[in-house]
């Protein structure tokens, strides 16, 4: 996990302290509900509450011998508590533990995320509402097309990410889950009333068959819902970078006073951030491959996922959360210029035009086919001599033979693009 491409609060959440710290939280869990089944004296386990702790040097002082982390964590832990300790970990194998502290760091983590998904769809909220009606030239294939408003870009952007919302809560109650059904998940020396209880102080729910370790179809499926919303990032970020190119120029990153665009070249503004998100986000689909793979495991368990897991679930989820409130700081300093707007929807001569112009045409009886070559001739010649499309049109004898002045009048009024933004809107807000 680098730092870089980390926030504190996520940060602190996957410290080898605060993984001992929560392994220490489910041990405990299940000391209190072993005494609750009568299994271990009360005066015990108050002990145990009471004195257990450890410290992170000699945990890894002593992993040194053991070469097993799980087993050097409770030697440390008790040393500290002394001879109650004896009740510490009773009827556990160590996936006992590691999973469903696994389970408490990922939920915890995912609420983390959830929290910078719904700060970025108020910020897209925010830009699609400020630049509803802003009419702007739309692309396909890169290439000017039909026109449509930047109020719908970022009513766009917003649905998807409301997708995403949708799917990592998903995600995250499915991965809210523990298990304490002991060695091959078989409950031969604790029983599933343990893990009920442990789970219920641990607000997770029991997975209902575990082997010796939760199934990892559980954490591919949060690893990839992350992945894709990774690429809805990665898809805004694109949709800036190309915005930004100097031929377009529709937007900008805010630029900040002393910041610098190029070592060589003092004039550069790059869009530093929207790249820098879309790199990120190669990343995080490579992780969700990994804990694909991590599914097929032999016979009851092995522990080949182990250590793909000790990277990619620090790295994956840090830099998601990274990923979303860098992207949002993007938004809430985006420039948007309207006049560059303005200028790039008429630099293609009003060819956008073409298809109004068309279904007039078809409505008055003639072939389609017939149509569309009577308007790409003259689109083409506009192409050609670079004139506006409204003036050829209203003046080729061929079209006039078919349309009056009112219908062309009709064919090239620029709010018929906007007509149905509202009902997009409304679609997409409602209850939102």
């Amino acid at each position: 996990m680098l730092e870089r491409y980390s926030r504190p609060e996520m940060r602190a959440l996957w410290t080898l302290e605060n993984k001992f710290r929560v392994w220490l939280e489910v041990e405990l869990a299940v000391v209190r509900a072993w005494t609750e089944m009568g299994e271990v004296p009360q005066a015990a386990c108050d002990e145990i509450l009471g004195k257990a702790d450890f410290d992170v040097d000699r945990i890894l002082e002593i992993e040194e011998t053991t070469k097993h982390d799980v087993i050097a964590f409770l030697s440390a832990v008790e040393e500290k508590v002394g001879p109650s300790s004896r009740y510490i970990h009773l009827g556990c194998t160590s996936s006992d533990i590691v999973d469903t502290a696994n389970g408490l760091l990922l939920t915890r983590a995912g609420g983390i995320i959830a929290e910078g998904i719904d700060r970025l769809l108020e910020v897209l909220k925010g830009l699609a509402f400020k630049h509803k009606g802003l009419l702007c030239m739309g692309r396909t294939h890169g290439i000017h097309a039909e026109p449509t408003t930047y109020g719908l870009k970022f009513t766009g952007f917003y649905a998807e990410f409301a997708r995403h919302r949708e799917r990592f809560a998903a995600a995250l109650e499915n991965i809210r889950v523990g298990k304490l059904s002991g060695a091959v998940g078989t409950f031969a020396h604790s029983g599933p009333e343990l893990e009920e209880r442990t789970c219920a102080f641990l607000g997770l729910t029991p997975d209902p068959h575990s082997t010796q370790i939760v199934q990892r179809d559980r954490y591919a499926q949060y690893f990839t819902a992350l992945a894709m919303l990774a690429g809805g990032i990665e898809r805004l970020g694109l949709e800036l970078r190309h915005l930004q190119r100097t031929e377009v120029s529709e937007v900008e990153e805010g630029f900040t006073k002393g910041q610098k665009g190029s070592s060589a070249m003092p004039h550069k503004k790059n869009p530093i951030s929207a790249e820098n998100l879309c790199g990120l986000s190669r990343v995080i689909r490579g992780n969700a491959v990994a804990s694909m793979e991590n599914q097929a495991l032999w016979h009851e368990r092995d522990i080949s996922h182990s250590s793909v897991e000790r990277v990619i679930m620090p790295d994956s989820t840090a830099l998601v959360d990274y990923m979303l409130h860098r992207m949002a700081g993007v938004l809430e300093r985006l420039v948007v210029k309207e006049d560059v707007i303005e200028r790039n929807l008429l630099s293609s001569f009003g060819l956008f035009y073409s298809q109004r112009v068309l279904n007039k045409l078809i409505n008055t009886g003639l072939k389609r086919q017939e149509a569309y070559e009577m308007v790409q001739k003259v689109a083409m010649r506009c192409w050609e001599n670079r004139v506006q499309f409204e003036d050829e049109v209203r003046n080729d004898p061929e079209v006039n033979k078919h349309l009056a002045s009112n219908d062309l009048d009709e064919a090239f009024d620029p709010s018929y693009y906007k007509r149905y933004e509202d009902v997009v809107f409304d679609r997409v807000f409602e209850g939102n």
